[in-house]
């Protein structure tokens, strides 16, 4: 057995799934007769997140006070470190009241079938002023034309809280059964592997030369056994690149560019926030939770526009308490291929270069590219990757 990270803020992992099978059924037959609401898609992401055991120790969504408490200062009321609030929020709770027991369907599955059960604790509203502060707290802006701000005022200001028993891992188990993983079976594979140091590599893109020397290095410099990239499946903002072809992507990266049993290719069922710094330490909490010891976060991680400084997501790191986080990070700089050098570096390691030294596109220009089907210099992209970029683009 390897001797893997202890998961947050508990012994071992809390998985909120009913993996009984005998009891599973009889919860649905139960959910049939119970009130019910149909939750938000952030709701189900977070049911499915507490399903997986990746929101170790949580026992399901947080109250008024805990949520208040998470976005003021990182921690929930009995003192946990948790850096954004895992909340079921409706426009309006009808007759819901503490002591039911209620039905929570599906909104990303047709038929919007049950997903979860949840004891209610409580059922309180924010008033107009918490939620502009929570907003504020946990995106750094109120900007109604931020894709994550947008998404959560949109949710309702009634939270209803309680322990929940999850069902099934909503569409992610269906629609991506090579891909989507709990973080109880990753740390099994991890486990099972012989690794104990394990570099986690977010993305919620294909990832193109750059990020696959930035793990190599990190895996290097941090003499790493193993690394997890570890992929959001949920739902993301217009233009960004569908799952499935990320997936297709990366897949065809490791398996060219990577070393046989270094890296596995795994995802999580989870809706972006584009919350930056916060969802940063969210994203450092859920990977030790997983049972990685390592996590890479480059510049703008988990960012949207400019609503971040290109660093405050590393930097956000040194304002959590001492021993709250067992996890530790690879702070990365931007990674681009250097002419001057014929290798990808950070760029803050190569200060003798210009920038005319580097192979740098933008999104735009390279989904430009790829939409004209041509493939982007092979500095920037593997060539392999590229093609399956393009068939998306030109489908």
């Amino acid at each position: 057995m390897s001797n893997l990270i202890a998961p947050h803020g508990a012994e071992q992992l809390k998985p909120l799934f009913v993996d009984d099978d005998k009891l599973r059924q009889q919860m649905v037959a139960e959910g049939a007769a119970l009130p019910s609401i149909t939750v938000s898609s952030a709701s189900a992401g977070n049911a499915v997140m507490l399903a997986a055991g990746y929101f170790t120790p949580l026992e399901g969504f947080m109250d008024k006070a805990d949520a208040l408490s998470v976005g003021e200062s990182m921690t929930t009321k009995k003192g946990l470190f948790w850096p954004t609030p895992v909340l079921n929020l409706v426009v309006d709770a009808g007759s819901i009241k503490a002591g039911d027991r209620i039905a929570l369907n599906d909104p990303n599955r047709e038929g919007q079938p049950l997903l979860a059960i949840q004891q209610v604790e409580a059922v309180e509203t924010f008033s107009d002023a918490e939620i502009q502060t929570l907003t504020r707290q946990v995106y750094g802006t109120t900007d109604s034309e931020h894709p994550g701000v947008a998404e959560f005022v949109a949710q309702g200001k009634t939270l209803i809280s309680g322990p929940i028993q999850v069902l099934n891992y909503s569409y992610f188990e269906v629609d991506f059964p090579d891909t989507f993983r709990t973080a109880t079976e990753i740390r099994a594979d991890i486990a099972k592997r012989g690794w104990s140091r394990v570099v986690a590599f977010q993305t919620r893109n294909p990832m193109h030369r750059a990020h696959e020397e930035l793990c190599h290095m990190a895996m290097q410099r941090l003499e790493a056994e193993g690394l997890v990239i570890h992929m959001l499946l949920g739902k993301l903002k217009p233009g960004d690149i569908p799952a499935p072809v990320r997936d297709a992507a990366i897949r065809k990266m490791i398996e060219l560019y990577f070393p046989e049993n270094s890296a596995m290719v795994t995802g999580y069922g989870f809706d972006m926030l584009y919350a930056g710094p916060r969802e940063a330490l969210l994203h450092a909490v859920f990977r030790q939770n997983m049972g990685a010891s390592h996590f890479i976060i480059g510049r703008d991680h988990a960012g949207v526009g400019d609503y971040y400084e290109p660093f405050e997501a590393q930097e956000i790191f040194d304002k959590v308490p001492a021993g709250a986080l067992k996890i530790e990070l690879f702070k990365a700089d931007h990674t681009a291929y250097s002419k001057k050098l014929n290798k990808v570096v950070m760029m803050r390691e190569a200060p003798d270069h210009n920038k005319e030294d580097f192979v740098l596109l933008s999104g735009t220009a390279v989904r430009e590219m790829l939409s004209e089907g041509k493939a982007p210099p092979e500095e920037f992209s593997r060539p392999e990757v590229a093609q399956i970029l393009m068939d998306h683009y030109r489908s």
